[in-house]
């Protein structure tokens, strides 16, 4: 008897334990991110194919054969020639032309030096739908955090007007109390329970999202650690931080390699002014006087119409237009940061005042509100005004502490670096 517990003992704990729910915190959603974003991998294929076009062209073209004035028969006033293998041939004519382009002014590096900067754009879009991606998944991380504290608060006043309803209700029926008491309080309940439904909704859509993002499976509010709200995210700003912004900002880096790839299609544009030439070798076998004539040449075209003005115009055009959207992202890219800062800033004072103002416990702070009605210390309106009151408060500080890291995520994305 004592083995079959202990062996039904020990079959629990093995069933039980693969059943566990995983927890996770930011820093090991952000790890599954990495390994299992789908859009992150795509955009790895994406690099691959512009590394295989470069060495693509890097390749010189392939010569060509020309096989022509081949006879398939003969006529009368065919002169006589050596055979060309065994008894075969003595009539036989052919011409043979062996031609290779020669690419003139170094344009094939040109190209090449255009798919490098190809490569770079790969890199620096790959950069940018990475830190994008990850500035998502943090602000949606922070937004379950706000629902969680939010649906907390939400929750335990849906629970006291439940009881507060079924009292009230009972009471009314009994005609101790007014109908107009019983209606306010079941108003007041079904109006909480609607803000509840619209936050498990809410809930629901971010989770969605971070599943999508982090490919985690099933993924429940409940597995996913919050850490203690800190206020003192302004002192991890380097000093240095409108400079930082300059020099690693994602946009500012894509535009800028924009202006070398205009600057690199305009040399191009500039050498397709020489043109090119196509060296060639012939073989004629009994088609002129000598009987096997060997010669060379060369072909190319004559920039007598066509000297590329247009597609070099075009070039400049596009290389000034290139600089003048740099300044535009470099001048935005400041005001946003500048505003990020002036925020948190903000956003950190007032969370700073609401953790001095509040120091009671809020649960406690409703049931002795709670008590103070049953005791009839105070009135029902004055009960609904305040957990209406404290409840907007609660958002409303749910709100900031949301805003605070927003805006502390996008002086991360703004400065291309992690604090």
């Amino acid at each position: 008897m004592k083995m079959n517990i202990l062996s039904t003992l020990v079959i629990s704990c093995f069933c039980v334990l693969p059943t566990q729910a995983q927890n996770f915190n930011l820093q090991e959603i952000e790890t599954y991110f990495l390994q299992n974003n789908l859009s992150l991998i795509a955009k790895k294929y994406q690099i691959s194919q512009s590394e295989a076009l470069l060495i693509q062209e890097k390749l010189l073209p392939n010569p060509s054969l020309a096989i022509s004035e081949v006879n398939l028969w003969k006529n009368g006033s065919a002169e006589q020639l050596p055979y060309l293998f065994g008894k075969y041939g003595q009539t036989q004519q052919i011409s043979l032309e062996l031609e290779q382009l020669i690419e003139t002014a170094g344009k094939r590096k040109k190209r090449v030096a255009i798919k490098a900067n190809e490569i770079k754009q790969a890199n620096f879009e790959f950069e940018e739908l990475l830190r994008e991606l990850k500035k998502e998944l943090r602000l949606t991380y922070w937004n379950l955090f706000r629902i969680s504290e939010t649906r907390q608060q939400t929750e335990a006043l849906v629970q006291l007007y439940q009881q507060l309803n079924e009292q009230y209700t009972r009471q009314a029926n009994l005609k101790n109390i007014s109908q107009a008491d019983a209606y306010r309080v079941q108003t007041a309940f079904l109006n909480l329970q609607s803000e509840n439904a619209e936050l498990l909704q809410e809930q629901a859509e971010h989770l969605l999202r971070l599943q999508q993002l982090t490919q985690i499976p099933n993924l429940k509010l409940e597995q996913i650690v919050f850490p203690i709200i800190p206020t003192n995210l302004s002192q991890k700003i380097p000093l240095n931080i409108s400079e930082t912004t300059q020099q690693n900002n994602i946009s500012i880096m894509l535009q800028t390699n924009q202006i070398d790839l205009a600057q690199k299609q305009l040399d191009l544009e500039e050498a397709q002014r020489i043109p090119d030439l196509n060296l060639q070798v012939n073989y004629d076998r009994g088609g002129n006087i000598m009987r096997d004539f060997v010669g060379v040449g060369v072909r190319f075209d004559l920039p007598v119409f066509n000297r590329n003005k247009g597609n070099i115009s075009a070039a400049k055009s596009n290389i000034e237009m290139q600089k003048v959207e740099r300044s535009a992202i470099e001048r935005q890219i400041e005001n946003d940061s500048n505003f990020a800062i002036a925020q948190l800033f903000q956003f950190e004072k007032l969370m700073k005042q609401r953790n001095d103002f509040s120091q009671e416990n809020a649960t406690d702070l409703l049931q002795n509100y709670y008590k103070h009605l049953q005791n009839k210390h105070i009135t029902l309106m004055e009960f609904i005004d305040f957990t209406q009151a404290h409840l907007e408060s609660q958002k409303a500080y749910n709100h900031w502490v949301n805003q605070y890291y927003a805006n502390y995520e996008k002086l991360q994305y703004l400065a291309g670096k992690d604090f």
